[in-house]
């Protein structure tokens, strides 16, 4: 069979790639390379290429740790500024208006690429005849913080850039997909951690209107956004770290627009060490309630309805913070870090909160209140928000195979990634459910896979899955078996009912 992988888009032909068995393209520009007099504005249009663009390889990830940019083992990317591309996977018959699902990677906008293999939807292409995107925005200071503070007429600056990044990427899979024959009025947008935290934010954007039809947002941190005050101090954080006066604007322009990325990631990882000390669980780099782009804050914007009222799947995972100690400890997830967390917020909240992990303060505890506190409590009241206005699915990942458990992992943050894009049939998964697993890996893999393409085809999972509601507040339980449960957690719920962190607090 012949399969014509040169398609027209609206700046110019691209030519793709049979990888696996499915036509694919990738690194194809979504908007112009941000970089010299375009660092730190919003995404211009695309150039039009004469010719043909080859759309055989990746796309940069941008500036972040070189460490964390690998393709699989022994592949890596080097990180770089021009880095709007996103990747398309089809099915390998050619057809008209399947269902679209577009990725946003996580990494606490701080770092990932869409070019990891946990991150290939060829699975998802087979199983669900789906046409499957992923995109690469800007991370760290170059899409999170926002430096509009700083702007002179001469040289001015734009807020939400990563944010900005994603619904560029969204306007062009309106114009383009159908010529890869996606229907771009079923268009679902899912993603994980930072990924399921841009998920809520772009339901929130009023520039996002009309370019999606649903959304899953998988583990997302939904309070991961900054009031104009706390990003006002993040920005003047990052500029003294650039070794400049935050009070003399000329300078701080000018550190901003010269300074090497590899300056730029340094004095991230340096604002964002400082603020972790100091405030437990909140990031300098997140999107900013700037009136504008992002008008409110998401969680405000879904309590009073002014989002775009799509379907929506939201959970989280049953023990998110085990991850976090052996990778990024970001989370308040020892007692020192959990004391100073609600002081910083909402002292009289900490006995009523810790009551309900038994044991604290030691450490399983901790870190299962860590996890909690910007992963499960805040997607719970978001999903009570919004079961009011649009359908509203709620979920648990509960399954972990033996291994996960002997690593003291369980069910951890992103661990339902296997299943969502089928990798635990790859190298990974195999090695996992070595000690036992591999048919409840099958199984949950199925689960997963079966309900987030019923959704992103039809705005439901199966009739087995019913919707969220403040009566019952029936959640799935993803395990094997999986089930439903009412209300799961009720008295922890109702204990951090009320409490909203860092949520409109200024920055110390």
């Amino acid at each position: 069979m012949s399969v014509d992988l040169t398609v027209a888009t609206d700046a110019g032909l691209v030519r793709g790639v049979l990888a696996k068995g499915l036509p694919t393209w990738r690194g194809i520009p979504y908007a112009a390379p941000p970089v010299g007099e375009l660092r730190l504005r919003a995404p211009q249009p695309v150039a039009p290429w004469p010719g043909l663009h080859d759309a055989c390889d990746w796309g940069n990830g941008s500036v972040q740790d070189p460490r964390a940019l690998f393709i699989r083992p022994g592949k890596k990317q080097l990180p770089s500024e021009d880095c709007l591309t996103l990747n398309i996977q089809a099915p390998p018959v050619p057809g008209e208006k399947r269902p679209v699902m577009v990725f946003i990677h996580g990494g606490a906008y701080l770092l990932g690429s869409s070019s990891m293999g946990l991150y290939d939807g060829r699975r998802l292409v087979r199983r669900g005849d789906i046409v499957y995107v992923s995109i690469n925005y800007r991370l760290g200071a170059l899409g999170y913080l926002d430096f509009t503070s700083f702007s002179t007429a001469e040289r001015p600056f734009d807020s939400n850039l990563g944010l900005r990044d994603q619904v560029a990427a969204l306007e062009w899979v309106q114009r383009n997909i159908a010529a890869f024959g996606g229907d771009p009025d079923n268009v679902t947008i899912f993603g994980e951690s930072a990924g399921g935290s841009a998920v809520v934010a772009l339901m929130a954007t009023p520039a996002a209107k009309g370019l999606f039809a649903r959304s899953i947002a998988e583990s997302p941190a939904v309070d991961l956004v900054s009031s104009p005050a706390q990003a006002d101090t993040f920005a003047r954080d990052f500029v003294t770290l650039l070794g400049t006066d935050p009070t003399d604007t000329a300078a701080a322009v000018t550190a901003l627009t010269t300074a090497t990325p590899a300056e730029l990631w340094q004095a991230s990882r340096r604002v964002t060490g400082k603020t972790m000390s100091t405030q437990p669980g909140l990031s300098p780099f997140a999107p900013t309630v700037d009136g504008d782009f992002l008008p409110v804050h998401p969680v405000d914007a879904f309590t009073t309805g002014s989002v775009h009222q799509v379907p929506l799947i939201i959970g989280s995972n049953k023990r998110e913070g085990t991850l976090f100690p052996k990778l990024l400890d970001a989370l308040p997830s020892d007692a020192r870090r959990i004391e100073l967390y609600f002081q910083a917020t909402d002292p009289e909240a900490m006995e009523r909160i810790l009551a309900h992990y038994p044991g604290y303060p030691a450490r399983n505890a901790a870190i299962d209140f860590g996890g909690d506190s910007i992963l499960w409590a805040p997607t719970v009241e978001l999903a009570q928000a919004y079961c009011s206005i649009a359908p509203t699915y709620m979920y648990r990942f509960d399954y972990s195979p033996r291994a996960m458990k002997w690593l003291g992992l369980e069910a951890t943050h992103a661990f339902e990634l296997l299943a969502v894009f089928g990798y635990g049939a790859g190298a990974v998964g195999r090695a996992l459910t070595l000690p036992g697993g591999k048919r409840s890996m099958r199984a949950v893999t199925d689960t997963v896979q079966r309900e987030w393409l019923s959704f992103a085809r039809t705005g439901k999972p199966t009739a087995a899955w019913p919707a969220y509601d403040t009566a019952f507040r029936t959640t799935l339980i993803i395990d094997d078996p999986s089930y439903l449960a009412h209300d799961p957690l009720r008295p922890r719920r109702l204990a951090w009912a009320g409490y909203s962190a860092y949520r409109n607090l200024p920055a110390h």
